[in-house]
């Protein structure tokens, strides 16, 4: 059966999707239209992270994964395709914009109480990238807006293995320094650290023994507030501070690709602030929210990733990093002195 580009696409579907509210009610808005598109986008391209996320935890969860094969290199691969899309839903930002408030009250109105709050979709991925039911802004009521079905499927991604969780359980596998040589490494690499640090900086080394836990159990102590153990932290800070050496390069990638996700997030959340701020001042949401300033606290808080940026605060220079074992070297060179 040949396929013709009209049918593939659905077309008839998705260009008599738009139903403008002030069309019905025969009070014309031309940027209502504008307005729909937009977040018809959005939504279509909140999908797409879905597709690439459940792809890239499907790959995490095998219980062993090659640092140096295929399966790594998909996953940084699609992990930067989420980067990419997240930096196109930061510059769909610029079209709504074109969108005066006088052209946005010709048919707010008539949109309540629909709100973009009720977009269970980002609030899905939020709770698959890693985001914690106690680490969400406003957690008593950030689901009472949705519909049962839809509170369901978020509250099955809170209760499964997010990408955080993976990336802390494949960190947690990949020890590079064995028999004791971890502490041994740790001590004299915390001995470089203090003496880099300024005296306004020390309170840093009491940091430092939180985050990395030397001497103390490996594992995630304090669920509500970390999702990194220590032997996560101690071996993602090995992949930032040896990132030169080809077999952790990858690794390497794959840090960055997570910071880059929150940041372009972050980005997109401020821009929304903003926008918000611009378009409705200090009224509230159409949702009923307090509008921008309840936007403003989640961006605030809402960062997935905040350990693997804050690991960022215990690196050196790279001319005074301890010299490793040859059998290291060797191992991180794939075999070449």
């Amino acid at each position: 059966m040949e396929v013709h580009y009209h049918d593939y696409l659905q077309l008839d579907n998705i260009l008599n999707a738009q139903s403008p509210e002030s069309d019905k009610r025969n009070l014309p808005a031309h940027d209502e239209m504008l307005f729909i598109i937009i977040h018809q986008v959005y939504e279509l391209w909140f999908k797409q992270l879905h597709h690439e996320a459940d792809s890239i935890v499907g790959i995490m969860s095998k219980p062993a994964l090659n640092d140096n094969s295929p399966e790594l290199q998909t996953v940084v691969h699609r992990l930067n395709r989420c980067v990419t899309i997240l930096r196109v839903l930061v510059h769909q930002i610029d079209i709504m914009e074109t969108m005066t408030p006088m052209d946005f009250l010709d048919f707010r109105d008539m949109l309540r109480p629909a709100s973009g709050f009720q977009s269970w979709q980002f609030k899905e991925l939020e709770a698959k990238l890693g985001l914690k039911f106690e680490q969400r802004h406003g957690k008593e009521y950030y689901t009472a807006q949705l519909r049962p079905e839809q509170v369901d499927i978020i509250k099955k991604a809170e209760g499964s293995q997010s990408l955080l969780q993976l990336v802390n359980n494949w960190l947690e596998r990949m020890p590079f320094l064995k028999e004791g040589a971890d502490d041994v490494f740790l001590d004299s690499y915390k001995k470089i650290y203090r003496d880099s640090l300024a005296d306004a900086e020390k309170n840093n080394l009491a940091a430092f023994e939180e985050t990395f836990g030397a001497g103390k159990v490996d594992t995630v102590s304090s669920p509500d507030t970390r999702s990194l153990s220590p032997a996560a932290c101690r071996a993602a800070l090995f992949i930032m501070l040896y990132r030169g050496y080809p077999l952790l390069q990858l690794p390497f990638q794959l840090l960055n690709a997570l910071l880059e996700i929150d940041e372009q997030l972050s980005s997109w959340r401020y821009r929304h602030v903003n926008m918000v701020h611009r378009m409705i001042g200090t009224r509230i949401g159409t949702g009923g929210s307090s509008g921008k300033d309840y936007l403003k606290a989640a961006a605030d808080k809402h960062y997935i990733f905040r350990e693997i940026t804050q690991l960022n605060s215990f690196l050196i220079e790279r001319r005074k990093l301890p010299a490793l074992p040859v059998q290291i070297e060797k191992q991180l060179g794939f075999g070449l002195a």
